[in-house]
């Protein structure tokens, strides 16, 4: 497999890669601080596995003749206007989306799809763009997935496969010259404190909050992440990139649903961070931490990373 775009010439500073299961997903999950470091002077990829082939049509408005029959182009449409919102580079590895399977039993993995494809093969089609790309810090999801999603949990064992395989000369050498990245984060966005904080400002005002029937459902016992946050970057200035993203997945994202119930101001001022969970570092760093690079320029000048 390889990218239908090519990384553009780097424009210097540090460089971060964010590996994402379809477009769409760079905007849910972390798109406020990699527009954050892109207006930093840092270099950004987005890298997404699949073409989100098999994504359904979500916001109503775009539930129109001919857009279903040309998913594919629509999806590549939208990427590449969110990406110009965000400030970020992206490019395509050429997986095709693999669905999310429904009913009981589930039924197979479409033939060929995503999470079908032997991990060796995947894995060596990331470990070349992390080889050409040669990041500093990766972004990936947990063992989860974020969600079940057997896109999303191929993508965190592709990941983290490659993470462990680009510095090796011994593994995949037609991929290009090793390369060792030095840290790897789980991107964290689904976070039940937020939810209760933003609950708690409607019930001020005496509004429901629109994260009411989910709280009811949730167990405040399991699924606490924010346990397993290490990484808290302030990014509020830039989650009107984030949402201008967000809404530029017309199909997939409805501009009237829940991403957007909470002012914009209540954001920023109550919660303008998003969160990571670090997963493995090479270089040495201090937790908790409020910068996805801390510890990467002491490293480059001890001689440890380029």
């Amino acid at each position: 497999m390889t990218s239908s775009v090519k990384v553009r010439e780097r424009v210097g500073g540090l460089r971060l890669m964010a590996v994402h299961a379809h477009p769409d997903d760079e905007s849910s999950k972390g798109a406020a601080t990699m527009a954050k470091y892109a207006a930093d002077g840092h270099d950004v990829l987005v890298v997404t596995l699949t073409g989100g082939e098999r994504g359904d049509i979500l916001n109503p408005a775009m539930d129109l003749p001919g857009i279903k029959e040309r998913m594919p182009e629509v999806r590549r449409e939208e990427m590449a206007k969110a990406a110009a919102a965000l400030g970020v580079q992206q490019m395509w590895l050429g997986f095709v989306d693999s669905g999310l399977p429904e009913g009981d039993p589930l039924p197979p993995l479409p033939e060929g799809s995503f999470a079908t494809v032997p991990l060796e093969v995947s894995t060596e089609a990331l470990v070349r763009v992390v080889r050409d790309f040669k990041p500093h810090v990766m972004v990936t999801y947990d063992e989860l997935g974020g969600y079940p999603h057997p896109d999303h949990i191929r993508d965190h064992e592709v990941s983290m496969a490659a993470y462990e395989a680009a510095g090796d000369p011994e593994q995949f050498p037609d991929a290009g010259d090793p390369w060792t990245v030095s840290k790897i984060y789980y991107t964290h966005g689904f976070i039940r404190d937020r939810m209760v904080l933003f609950s708690d400002e409607y019930a001020k005002i005496g509004k429901e909050s629109p994260f009411a029937e989910w709280l009811s459902k949730w167990d405040p016992e399991r699924g606490n992440l924010m346990g397993r946050v290490t990484t808290q970057v302030t990014c509020g200035e830039f989650f009107p990139q984030r949402d201008e993203a967000l809404r530029a997945h017309a199909t997939q994202i409805d501009p009237n649903g829940v991403f957007f119930a909470v002012p914009m101001e209540w954001q920023q001022r109550l919660w303008p961070t998003e969160e990571f969970e670090l997963a493995k570092t090479r270089v040495k760093t201090a937790i908790p931490e409020t910068d996805l690079f801390a510890g990467i320029d002491a490293a480059i000048a001890a001689g440890a990373s380029e």
